[in-house]
């Protein structure tokens, strides 16, 4: 972490002044909202109000963190020398592990042969595919001038988990790049990534997935929460050099340290966390390149959305439930990495049960008591607090401004939507409900937008 600088002070004494602020008029806001509806005699209501005033106000300081830290980030990132990138070049293996990929995975291996780095393999693991990916992709192996591409096949279908450990174990790379055949990179994503390996502190480093489809205003609430929702949070992690999920879409690893960990396992819905999560239990330091893109195609229709949440959710519980009893072993998981682990529980339950109750809470309120002020002082402070995160964010990742103006639909129902997935999700995890990898429709974007 570099030396805080002038620049840095002012932005973080603007980030109190307007974490008092909001404070203050939250406070004053209650304490006239009470004095106006007196007549609400009900102790549970008055109870709960207070509790829910009490989870903004945490709130409003978890947000003034994650703009500070991931400001601080995205300092450090600038002041990281195009120079030093340039002359850190280890070996690199690209890990692409492929189940039905047929109609795309040509493309997929076209569009890796086009990185900005000097010399790499790309490695496909065709994961016992029923259709033609293993055949389409055989007619790229080989040498293409400064990049190898090897070709394996499982013989059956063993899952991503096991079809990516048998690439680490047939690649030769010091570094290991893991990414889904259905996404793509930016040609400076491997230097950039790698870069953080000069620190020979660092294991891991997460890429940032962006939404390719953003055509409809559900996908694009999903580019906005993937700037807002996932990126802000890793980008303020990354400061801390503890990431608490590294996206399959885009993972840099240690070669030796995935081994000494034992690879990734599939005995959970989510490997990519549960393979994080072993790394903060045993106090690895993980980075967050920002410059280090992964396009993915996201989930078009609402019955996609809540299945991809509810396979992340549940395999998020799973991954903690494996690790439980890492979140007390402070000694092993370091101090930071230990508030990482239990941060992923306020995020995957006390944060999205809260909300929802929250929001029945004070709509039942308005109905029975005519107090429309809770309401909409709830739903105000909330949309408030996403408006600058997402403000904030978009202008550091150089996004589209009006990404920010969706931050209304987004706090209003789509949150709230996701939010129900991932209780539900929790209740059934919690109750032992077997559960399915489910389907998640793709429709090609990203291959329409490479023919296009």
């Amino acid at each position: 972490m570099a030396k805080i600088r002038t620049k840095d002070w002012l932005y973080l004494f603007a980030l109190l002044a307007l974490g008092l602020f909001l404070t203050g008029w939250t406070i004053v806001a209650y304490v006239m909202l009470l004095i106006n509806v007196r007549d609400i005699a009900s102790i549970f209501v008055n109870v709960s109000t207070t509790i829910l005033i009490l989870f903004l106000v945490v709130l409003m300081m978890r947000y003034l963190l994650l703009l500070w830290a991931s400001y601080r980030q995205h300092r450090e990132s600038i002041s990281f020398s195009d120079r030093e990138r340039a002359d850190f070049t280890p070996t690199v293996s690209v890990l692409v592990p492929a189940y039905n990929e047929g109609p795309g995975i040509e493309g997929a291996i076209q569009s890796l042969l086009d990185l900005d780095y000097p010399e790499y393999e790309v490695v496909v693991i065709n994961d016992g595919s029923a259709d033609d990916t293993f055949e389409r992709a055989q007619k790229w192996a080989g040498r293409h001038e400064r990049v190898n591409v090897v070709v394996l096949d499982t013989g059956r279908n063993v899952g991503k988990a096991e079809a990516l450990n048998l690439g680490i174990a047939r690649s030769r790379g010091e570094i290991v790049v893991c990414m889904d055949a259905d996404s793509r990179l930016e040609p400076q994503s491997i230097r950039r990534g790698v870069a953080h390996f000069l620190d020979p502190e660092v294991s891991a480093v997460a890429g940032n997935v962006k939404v390719v489809n953003r055509n409809s205003m559900l996908t694009r609430m999903q580019a906005l929460e993937y700037l807002e929702g996932l990126n802000l949070v890793r980008r303020a992690q990354g400061y801390f050099q503890c990431v608490n999920i590294i996206p399959g879409p885009m993972g840099f690893f240690r070669r030796h340290v995935l081994q000494e960990i034992g690879g990734y396992e599939s005995d959970t819905f989510a490997e990519d966390c549960d393979l994080t999560v072993k790394l903060l239990s045993l106090n690895k330091r993980i980075n967050y390149e920002p410059e280090a893109i992964s396009w993915t195609e996201a989930p078009e229709t609402i019955g996609g959305l809540i299945t991809q949440r509810y396979r992340w959710t549940r395999g998020i519980l799973q991954s903690i439930r494996k690790h439980k009893y890492d979140l007390f072993h402070v000694r092993r998981a370091g101090f930071i990495n230990s508030i990482v682990l239990w941060y992923m529980l306020f995020e995957a339950i006390a944060w999205p049960m809260m909300n929802i109750f929250g929001n029945i809470f004070f709509l039942a309120v308005t109905a029975w008591y005519g107090a429309v002020h809770l309401l909409i002082l709830w739903w105000m402070i909330l949309l408030l607090l996403d408006m600058i995160a997402a403000l904030h964010t978009v202008s550091m990742e150089e996004e589209e401004l009006s990404l920010v103006f969706y931050s209304i639909p987004y706090r209003l129902f789509f949150i709230f939507a996701v939010d129900v997935a991932k209780m539900l999700s929790t209740l059934e995890e919690f109750f032992g409900v077997r559960m399915t990898w489910g389907h998640v429709e793709r429709r090609g974007r990203i291959m329409q937008k490479e023919t296009g």
